[in-house]
């Protein structure tokens, strides 16, 4: 499958007339309009431990970061922060010009649609095929019937699944269910698509496969921040990469390995 970059394509960040501008990360790392910014974050659970401490981080447009760490080292708990399922003891997290503590409730599912998640086990649901599994997170939204086939068929063939469209779960490889939730994340439109562990349950093969699926998405303009502990993978590829240990960012490099050279 060959992706090209369409000057019109809804899957650029400013498909809605928002040009990248200055207000990007400081110290001259980008100069794109940032997705996402954490801001002196801490999380404390109510038994006293910190799963986060004082974390900076900001995120522009069009990013692709590498999120690793040790088992409870507070990669899951930042992801948690950035879908709202939890909020910061401390700090601010800013998604799309949005602080999400301080979101009206009423704004937080449109808020939550502008991220896309992608899940290590698929949560694909077994009743319905490829096509009505992509489609459902559109129907929940109270998206308009007329406007759900074509934003279904056209992620569908960005992922190459058109041709498994009235497949269900059960019939699918494990590549072909993770394609078919990364087709779920991105139907909506997302600003940011977050994939947890995404090759956890794959084999090499086919993780290379889902990693180059998300490069090319990337390379569409969607910004992709992807927890893994795939240590191949994070080295071979030499992108951002923002590392956590014991709940505080440790290394934030852009080209960097799995572990610090040296």
């Amino acid at each position: 499958m060959t992706l090209t970059r369409p000057r019109s394509s809804r899957l650029l960040p400013w498909r809605n007339g928002h040009e990248p501008s200055a207000d990007g990360p400081p110290d001259g790392l980008d100069s794109r309009r940032t997705v996402l910014v954490l801001s002196d974050v801490t999380k404390t659970y109510p038994n006293g431990r910190d799963a986060l401490k004082d974390v900076d981080l900001v995120v522009p447009e069009g990013d692709f970061v590498f999120l690793v760490g040790a088992s409870g080292a507070g990669k899951s708990t930042l992801i948690r922060l950035l879908i709202r399922d939890e909020l910061p003891t401390r700090g601010t997290v800013t998604l799309d010009g949005d602080d999400l503590a301080r979101l009206p409730r009423r704004r937080v599912p449109h808020v939550r649609r502008k991220v896309g998640i992608v899940f290590q086990d698929f949560k694909l649901l077994p009743r319905k095929n490829v096509r009505e599994n992509v489609a459902f997170a559109l129907e929940v939204t109270g998206t308009p019937r007329r406007k759900i086939r074509p934003a279904v068929d056209r992620v569908l063939a960005l992922v190459g699944l058109t041709g498994q469209a009235e497949q269900y779960p059960h019939q699918l490889s494990g590549g072909e269910q993770q394609r078919t939730a990364i087709a779920r994340a991105l139907v909506h439109d997302p600003r940011i698509v977050i994939a947890d562990e995404p090759t956890g349950n794959l084999d090499p093969l086919i993780s290379w496969e889902i990693l180059q699926l998300l490069l090319r998405i990337n390379e569409l303009g969607v910004t992709v921040m992807m927890a893994t502990h795939d240590a191949d993978i994070v080295t071979a590829l030499r992108r951002r990469v923002v590392a956590l240990e014991d709940g505080r960012v440790i290394r934030d490099e852009v080209g960097g390995g799995y572990h610090r050279a040296g």
